[in-house]
């Protein structure tokens, strides 16, 4: 039996019940490949399931306001993929008539669609025959067959996706995609995999050789940035607070957050009190205090954030102050949302 037939007959076997796996629908196919880079599966049901009930077509998509998308988004990270999903919808209601390009090289053209997603969309929504390469077909890929070329370089990713398309099964390319992304997800994981039970185990080159904690070999990794974040939670004599938008191409573009006083590191309580003033104009600072007991590490791809929150009540009067049970309303990076579910709870 062939190396497809193997993974087809697998999957028929063992293959999970998913939401979008009940439709080809292109937008469902879109939303959930979107959903789910850099993203665990059990993590993007939920959110999977909240889109489509807010929004159960392209055109509900590209008519909600950008701060609604990002909100009901909140939690999965990589923000830039919520936004790229907003511009597509509004590009593909607008300029496409509400439908989704059939091939795909039409599709590489869609703000934050790259080849895994649009070989993704062509093969399971419109059968084209064009081969998934993500992280869990790298890892099949590399072991089974030996390879030790990076899947991070770019000799790597030309070689693996040559490979795919000689490997994949054309006459059943929606099922074997999925497949072969399955088998990955479930079969042969990153850390212990059962290679006894495993059906290709006969024939596997890591297992042969002893490989397959190494394998897939991936180059080393872009070097960490340390940042150093202060937020300032302002309450004045009305329980308001203040927030403000994240603008410019950084992290969390367009989310909310409180004032910011980034250092070059970690700072005590007398040296915030000396810069205060430098992030808000306050006159009567009545009592400033450090509202998480131990520092948050906040880690993301290539940025660690050691983050401190700092209470700070004044008897000024905070302009275009917010009630502060009202923050729960405004899409923020997932670790401000969870000081504000805290600090509401214990203060109001």
């Amino acid at each position: 039996m062939s190396f497809s037939n193997k993974i087809l007959l697998w999957y028929s076997q063992n293959k999970r019940d998913l939401p979008w796996r009940n439709t080809h629908e292109p937008y469902n196919i879109w939303l959930s490949e979107i959903m789910l880079q850099q993203t665990r599966v059990a993590q993007g049901i939920p959110y999977y399931l909240k889109f489509v009930e807010n929004f159960p077509t392209i055109y509900d998509l590209a008519n909600a306001s950008e701060g609604k998308v990002l909100k009901l988004w909140q939690g999965l990270g990589y923000y830039s993929r919520a936004r790229n999903l907003h511009a597509t919808a509004k590009n593909i209601a607008e300029n496409y008539k509400g439908q989704f390009p059939a091939t795909y090289k039409e599709l590489l053209k869609l703000k934050g669609v790259g080849d895994y997603t649009a070989s993704a969309i062509a093969s399971i929504s419109f059968n084209e025959p064009e081969p998934v390469v993500d992280g869990n077909v790298y890892r099949v890929l590399s072991r089974y067959f030996g390879i030790l070329i990076p899947i991070n370089s770019t000799e790597g990713i030309k070689y693996f996706k040559k490979l795919a398309y000689e490997l994949m099964n054309t006459a059943n390319i929606r099922d074997y995609n999925q497949g072969i992304m399955e088998f990955g997800a479930m079969q042969c994981v990153p850390q212990s995999p059962n290679c006894l039970g495993c059906p290709l185990n006969d024939s596997c080159v890591a297992l042969k050789d002893n490989k397959v904690r190494e394998l897939p070999f991936k180059l080393k990794k872009i070097k960490v940035r340390n940042r150093y974040f202060n937020y300032l939670i302002l309450v004045d004599t009305n329980n308001k607070t203040r927030i403000q938008q994240r603008t410019g191409k950084g992290i969390w573009q367009n989310l909310f957050e409180f004032p910011l006083l980034e250092t070059t590191k970690e700072i005590n309580l007398k040296e915030l009190q000396e810069q205060i003033t430098a992030v808000v104009p306050l006159n009567n600072v009545s009592e400033v205090y450090q509202y998480n007991q131990n520092k948050i590490v906040h880690k993301l791809s290539h940025q660690h954030l050691h983050t401190k929150f700092w209470l700070v009540k004044t008897k000024d009067d905070l302009k275009d102050g917010v009630d502060v049970k009202l923050l729960s309303k405004y899409p923020v990076p997932v670790l401000i949302a969870d000081v504000i579910k805290t600090f509401k709870n214990v203060y109001f």
